[in-house]
């Protein structure tokens, strides 16, 4: 089981909903989500990992289910977001997570399939569950989305064009959102991650120690973050604590960008 930070959030009677929750920051909040006593919906196309989610919240006293959720399928998501309300019977909280990094391709080199597909998942997935999402939430008068952007929302970063340009896009996507639902108690923002140690950094690294270590180089507190800092700040932004917050980047990355 991950290492939870201490919360005091309570969030019982609450359904929240996190996709990319078979690893690392989804898997970390979707955890911080039931131990502060929601009913968890964990989501993934990946079912293993998804189930092994569910199972570690049930073991921790929680509660989840699974539901498989490819975020590149606007049916696969319509259908998700129907099925956790019949075993739900609504969703309170929502963290749209589900990501990738995409290949590693200058602007000129990029093609047009690793675009395509790096935007399907990060930029029109988030959409797309936001789209079924507020509806339910309307009907219940309540709730708060947080999608997952990055420090690659706010900035440049050399050969990840799609993946850059995908994050910026969650940002402005989401201040949309936010100023549409400001009136009917639905808040929403996003949340900014830096250099965090998931399968991702895993990926990208190829077990490059030094490379690692550049990454690290990055950080002004000389470290990568653990997934469950990011969970904690989701977790923060769901709850009444951040009543008068939306529309919000917020940045979790060691001070990376106060440079």
């Amino acid at each position: 089981m991950s290492r939870l930070l201490p919360l005091n959030f309570d969030l019982s009677g609450k359904v929240a909903f996190v996709s990319g929750a078979a690893s690392g920051i989804g898997e970390a909040t979707a955890q911080a989500f039931g131990q502060a006593g929601a009913w968890v919906a964990v989501s993934d196309i990946n079912e293993d990992g998804g189930l092994r989610t569910v199972h570690t919240i049930q073991n921790a006293g929680g509660e989840a289910i699974f539901f498989k959720c490819d975020v590149a399928n606007p049916k696969s998501i319509e259908n998700t977001m129907g099925d956790i309300v019949k075993n739900m019977g609504r969703i309170d909280f929502a963290f749209n997570n589900a990501g990738i990094e995409g290949e590693s391709q200058s602007v000129v080199d990029c093609t047009e399939e690793n675009w395509q597909r790096t935007m399907d998942i990060n930029l029109r997935g988030v959409w797309l569950c936001m789209k079924h999402q507020i509806p339910i939430m309307l009907k219940n008068e309540s709730g708060a989305i947080v999608n997952c952007s990055s420090i690659a929302g706010l900035g440049g970063f050399v050969n990840m064009p799609a993946y850059v340009a995908s994050k910026h896009g969650v940002i402005g996507l989401t201040k949309t959102a936010a100023l549409e639902l400001a009136t009917k108690n639905i808040r929403i923002n996003s949340i900014c991650p830096g250099v965090i140690q998931t399968p991702m950094i895993d990926r990208l690294v190829h077990g490059d120690s030094n490379e690692l270590k550049r990454l690290v180089q990055m950080e002004p507190m000389a470290r990568v973050g653990r997934p469950e800092e990011i969970a904690s700040a989701v977790l923060w932004l769901c709850s009444d604590h951040s009543s008068f917050v939306t529309g919000h980047s917020l940045v979790v990355d060691g001070g990376c960008k106060a440079n």
